[in-house]
């Protein structure tokens, strides 16, 4: 019996391989499907679908970003003025203005430390962070040199 075409065409779809592996394949196997892709696995001759890898790459990638905006989104910058909050930002939203304006962050930080605002990184449970640690000393640091009663920063390592 002769090698269709049909099986041909199904064994270059399981395998991803050229016509010609197929048809040498089956032929080698006795015109056997299981056993033909058994023979080119052991050849090594299979070869991944490309397209495959490339979905499962951007599926992968996608699933990755939406987890990071999600918990970006739980996760609230929050600077506060004798506590009372003035800003209350998710993450996410404040991460994207830093982009796009990064002027605001690197002018906004410092004018606010050099004003006795406490800035607070919480998370959604509102757990703090331990970036808030750093925070509080920077906030110490400065409120020190504001009162003229600056002190060692090696103190607090």
């Amino acid at each position: 019996m002769g090698i269709d075409l049909e099986k041909i065409d199904l064994l270059r779809n399981r395998a991803n391989v050229s016509y010609e592996e197929a048809k040498t394949a089956l032929e080698k196997s006795d015109n056997d499907l299981v056993e033909a892709l058994i023979l080119l696995e052991k050849d090594n001759k299979t070869k991944p679908d490309k397209k495959k890898e490339s979905e499962t790459f951007v599926n992968n990638a996608t699933s990755f970003i939406k987890d990071i905006i999600e918990k970006g989104n739980e996760t609230r910058l929050i600077i506060k003025k004798e506590e009372r909050n003035i800003v209350n930002l998710s993450l996410t939203v404040t991460v994207i203005g830093s982009i796009v304006a990064p002027v605001i962050p690197l002018a906004g930080i410092p004018l606010a430390l050099i004003t006795r605002h406490k800035i607070r990184i919480e998370k959604k449970n509102g757990e703090d962070m331990k970036v808030n640690k750093v925070f509080d000393k920077v906030s110490s640091s400065v409120n020190s040199i504001m009162d003229g009663t600056e002190k060692d920063p090696k103190e607090d390592l």
